[in-house]
């Protein structure tokens, strides 16, 4: 059982899926504190107004509204992060990624200019013969 567990403990997805959960918390970490930076610049605009304590007088109970809203400023913030991440990230791998040419299936007959299959020994409209001339089979 010992054994099992080594295996499965160390396989690569769960590795992988480790290191996301701690690149996670160090990630959602600064993006705190981002929000923390931007709540005091709003408080400061609206006039030193901590978000955690707005709330609404209703009937003699105060609903406290400031905390959602809050989270959901640090939700934009972390989705708009996520985006840049995986945009960058995105362009990263496609400059890795090669074109790949395809293999001609075609070829120009030399005589008459005509586009003909790249196997063809003559030319349907000219007739030429042209044995050898870019002919994939017989350059093998």
């Amino acid at each position: 059982m010992i054994k099992e567990f080594k295996e499965f403990a160390m396989r690569g997805n769960v590795i992988d899926m480790a290191i996301g959960v701690v690149m996670g918390g160090a990630f959602g970490k600064i993006v705190d504190e981002i929000v923390q930076i931007l709540m005091r610049f709003v408080a400061a605009v609206t006039g030193a107004v901590k978000f955690e304590d707005l709330a609404i007088k209703v009937g003699g109970v105060d609903v406290t509204y400031g905390a959602v809203l809050q989270q959901i400023i640090s939700f934009i913030i972390i989705a708009f992060c996520m985006f840049i991440v995986v945009k960058s990230m995105n362009k990263v791998l496609a400059l890795g990624k090669k074109e790949e040419k395809a293999e001609p299936t075609t070829k120009e007959c030399p005589y008459c200019f005509t586009e003909i299959p790249i196997q063809a020994t003559r030319c349907p409209n000219c007739t030429a013969e042209f044995e050898g001339y870019n002919n994939p089979v017989e350059n093998k």
